[in-house]
């Protein structure tokens, strides 16, 4: 039996300090909050997604950094396992469009509870409002973890504070400093899962939803991302599930360099959408544009779309030209952005970047620098698109380092 001390009582170290006592050893959680879970409660918007119901290689092709790195532990402990996990200590799930879980109740408070239910289920020790300040090594081994409170003296320590996403949950950096303690390389955070900021004023349209709209990344030539789905305009640029995903994939590339499009009619193509023009045009003559392409586009981006294809709102449809449907028509297929910015941790659903995944055991999460040193979660470099991906990572390598303490 061993000691272990698990820093961190989110979605990580609930099952690490889970999987390491089932092994038998001596575990004491340490939370620097109030309560455990503090980020598990506002995902999903409150209803905790909490894993995505997919085999582990559809599961994989979502995880946008680390997939190779992620691949053993979540063979080992797939999404179906950490279902089954859950309903052995009396969890009702269901599963949803897009194969995404959640708890019967909608109250993402259910999975923290259960979660703490089967740490109590093997005598895990939890120590509430006790802030971790460093990890003591003896020999390039774990000897002890240091808290406010006191010293106590470990063979293994499991790092799962998680990243710097929702600061107001507690995640504010604290693996990190421990990593660079340890001498672990640390790849440089950026928020993921965020909206962007746009150059241009999005705030005249603030609010209008586009949904089956298709939107395009470029970089250069090369397409980095064109998909269908739904959008957001915001006060500061675009967000939405379209966004959040781009977001997820231009985290460490140059913004400057990328071209955003949204196909407003992804439906017509360029030769159907202008059949469909000339048809509006003949049946509402007399009518001003500004009223004629209410029946293509939300009411508040019609006067933004006339300006940018350069046609007067009070112009006649009897009166436009060929040139301005056709400059019209463009617009509606490619309604440019440029993106500046990816909006700030406080709003990112995850952190993107973290502990060097170089530096870590996959098998088992442990540090290649200092024995008995493990890390878990959003702390480390991984991270992949929504729909209960992330949490499932951290689940997975939670699991994974847990177990492998014997």
């Amino acid at each position: 039996m061993k000691k272990v001390a698990v820093i961190g009582g989110g979605a990580s170290g609930l099952m690490a300090a889970y999987a390491a006592a089932k092994q038998g050893n001596e575990v004491t959680l340490f939370e620097k909050n109030e309560k455990l879970g503090k980020k598990i409660y506002i995902t999903g918007k409150g209803r905790c997604n909490f894993t995505n119901d997919c085999p582990p290689d559809e599961f994989l092709q979502n995880v946008v950094h680390g997939g190779k790195f992620l691949t053993r532990a979540v063979w080992s402990f797939p999404p179906q396992d950490m279902m089954e996990l859950l309903r052995s200590f009396g969890l009702e799930i269901k599963v949803e469009r897009g194969n995404r879980a959640f708890p019967r109740s909608d109250h993402a408070s259910d999975v923290t509870k259960t979660l703490e239910i089967a740490c109590k289920s093997v005598d895990v020790s939890i120590h509430l409002n006790e802030k971790v300040l460093k990890i003591d090594r003896l020999h390039s081994t774990v000897s002890d973890i240091v808290t406010e409170k006191g010293v106590y003296p470990c063979d293994a320590a499991i790092v799962c504070t998680g990243g710097l996403s929702y600061p107001s949950t507690g995640s504010t950096g604290d693996g990190y400093v421990f990593a660079k303690a340890a001498g672990h390389e640390i790849i440089p955070c950026t928020p993921s899962l965020v909206g962007i900021a746009t150059h241009e004023d999005c705030g005249k349209f603030q609010g209008i939803s586009l949904k089956n709209v298709v939107l395009t990344a470029k970089q250069g030539r090369k397409t980095l991302f064109s998909e269908l789905g739904e959008m957001l305009f915001t006060h500061y640029g675009i967000s939405g599930p379209l966004v959040l995903s781009l977001s997820a994939l231009v985290t460490r590339l140059p913004l400057r360099e990328i071209e955003l499009s949204i196909d407003l009619k992804p439906a017509l193509d360029e030769k159907k959408l202008d059949a469909r023009l000339i048809r509006d045009l003949s049946e509402r003559s007399n009518e001003q544009m500004k009223n004629v392409v209410r029946g293509l586009l939300p009411s508040g981006l019609c006067l933004e779309v006339l300006l940018r294809a350069k046609i007067s709102p009070e112009k006649r449809a009897n009166a436009l030209t060929r040139e301005e449907r056709a400059r019209l028509l463009a617009v509606l297929k490619h309604f440019t952005l440029t993106p500046v910015s990816l909006r700030g941790f406080e709003e990112a659903v995850v952190t993107s970047g973290g502990v060097s995944l170089r530096e870590i055991d996959p098998a088992t999460m442990e540090s290649k620098r200092v024995g008995g040193l493990y890390f878990c979660g959003e702390v480390l470099d991984a991270d992949a698109f929504t729909g209960g991906f992330n949490l499932q990572i951290a689940f997975s390598t939670g699991y994974a380092a847990g177990r492998s303490i014997k």
